[in-house]
């Protein structure tokens, strides 16, 4: 196929970013290595697209097998619609040189209803946008199209049994929408399309549009001119500010104008920067260490966020954890525990809890890093889990934030980049210890990783699997260990 041909995704890239379309289609190579999270947006919106395909049983397959196969598809959906297949699935059309799949195609009292099948929560604008495309390209094509729908998650179902596709799923029409939107489409069609055309790479600068609607693939070539700490690593600073400075020409901290509406902490920030000084309360630091016990239990919780739940008692997209690490810092002497839930199709909720209940035991403190998220799974546990009330509330009772003395800028250095994150604080305060060499290295792959165990079938690379969350959780914890350490030594 030549390279001037539109999708659906291209349109939409398009319609972000003229740039970030040219760059796709030419200069591909540009492109931002796909990390293992965002593989893990495309896996699961695949894993819901099929399991959508069961609201229309006895659908038959038009989807191409690799990108080689398109015009096959295209033929093969055009045959089925002849012979009277009633149910498509990935049915594929193309006119004037835009080509779509659509998810689901129905025939319904003798016309087409097109389904487009999405696994976030809410039908957005863009997705109307999407559907306004294939509606056009559909219609154009000769079918005869009555309707075209959206299907999302529905996020207020909760499992209580089989999986109930009707209820995890609602469908929006957006017909009228899509022909609303009809010339809209094929303006910027001709427009994409006379883009593409050209010699030379569209002149668009960044902006807001760089992570909206999504995350751009190209921000590492586009934004290679921003050094590594720039106006837009300044904490809490409002975004439309950050993006008026940068376009009157303010990229380093240090330009920014003494006139701009700052906070106090952010002044702290850019003093430090410039005059490379660390800013140091001692006595509100040895306030905060003096309040502690001396029995600490420092713990940290990952949790994964499936789209489709798959046990009881959780609805789309919940925080469930899933694993907890503790060091156990008594007398200067460290002990070490931890839990790791089986895989993400069982429910081990109650035996985390059993587990976290024996192991914090009673007395001491409970040391975690941003108490906000902690203290709001622990509440989320006592719901679905109410006798372990009083156990569940003693431990939210215990709880104290490392996170403070950074947050509230008791103690900051450059090296911190404007970040209060325990990613950040670490190798600013102890740069012996890292992520860098851990086979997952961060919460997100954490999550993304335990979502998806359930899927190996070898035994040996399951170990090495959870080897490796056991690994990644036990050093969140000896992170907090050793900041807590660096701030007692002040």
């Amino acid at each position: 196929m030549g390279k001037k041909y539109l999708s659906k995704s291209t349109f939409i890239k398009g319609v972000q970013c003229q740039k970030a379309l040219y760059l796709h289609k030419y200069h591909w190579k540009l492109s931002d290595e796909v990390s293992p999270q965002q593989q893990a947006i495309f896996d699961r919106g695949n894993q819901v697209g099929l399991l959508a395909q069961q609201l229309f049983p006895g659908g038959v397959d038009a989807g191409p097998k690799d990108y080689t196969q398109y015009f096959e598809s295209f033929k093969y959906t055009q045959k089925l619609i002849n012979t009277g297949v009633e149910v498509i699935y990935e049915a594929g059309f193309c006119v004037d040189r835009v080509m779509c799949f659509v998810d689901i195609l129905v025939k319904e009292n003798g016309r087409w209803h097109a389904y487009e099948v999405k696994s976030s929560t809410k039908v957005t604008d863009t997705y109307i946008i999407d559907a306004s495309l294939q509606h056009h390209i559909m219609q154009k094509s000769g079918l005869d199209i009555a309707n075209i729908s959206i299907i999302h998650i529905n996020n207020a179902y909760v499992r209580n049994g089989k999986l109930n596709l009707n209820q995890l799923f609602n469908s929006v029409l957006v017909t009228q929408e899509a022909k609303n939107n009809k010339n809209y489409v094929k303006e910027k069609l001709l427009e994409l399309h006379n883009v593409l055309s050209k010699e030379s790479i569209p002149d668009v600068d960044i902006g807001e549009h760089c992570s909206s609607p999504y995350d751009c693939n190209f921000q590492g070539h586009c934004w290679s001119h921003i050094p590594d700490y720039s106006i837009f690593d300044l904490s809490r600073l409002n975004k439309k500010i950050k993006w008026n400075l940068y376009h009157k020409g303010f990229i380093d901290i240090h330009q920014i104008p003494l006139d701009t509406d700052l906070s106090d902490n952010q002044k702290i920030e850019i003093d430090s920067y410039i005059n490379q000084t660390k800013i140091i309360h001692k006595i509100k630091i040895r306030e905060f260490v003096n309040s502690l016990s001396e029995k600490i239990y420092h713990l940290d919780f990952e949790t994964f966020q499936p789209a489709v739940p798959g046990f009881d008692n959780i609805k789309p997209y919940q925080q469930v954890p899933f694993q907890y690490s503790i060091h156990y810092e008594k007398n200067q002497q460290i002990e070490h525990f931890d839990f790791l839930a089986k895989n993400s199709l069982t429910d081990s909720r109650e035996e985390f809890i059993q587990n976290l209940i024996s192991d914090v035991k009673q007395d001491g403190d409970i040391l975690v890093y941003n108490i906000s998220f902690e203290r709001s799974r622990l509440n989320e546990l006592i719901t679905y889990f109410p006798k372990y009330k009083v156990e569940l509330q003693g431990i939210i009772d215990r709880m104290k934030d490392l996170m403070i003395p950074f947050k509230e800028k008791w103690y900051y250095t450059p090296k911190m980049k404007g970040s209060y994150s325990i990613k950040n604080v670490l190798p600013a305060l102890v740069p012996s210890i890292s992520y860098d060499n851990l086979e997952i290295n961060n919460g997100g792959l954490a999550s993304t990783t335990f979502n998806n165990i359930h899927n190996i079938t070898n035994t040996e690379a399951e170990s090495v699997i959870r080897k490796n969350l056991f690994e990644y959780c036990k050093l969140d914890t000896l992170a907090m260990v050793k900041i807590l350490e660096f701030l007692r030594s002040i």
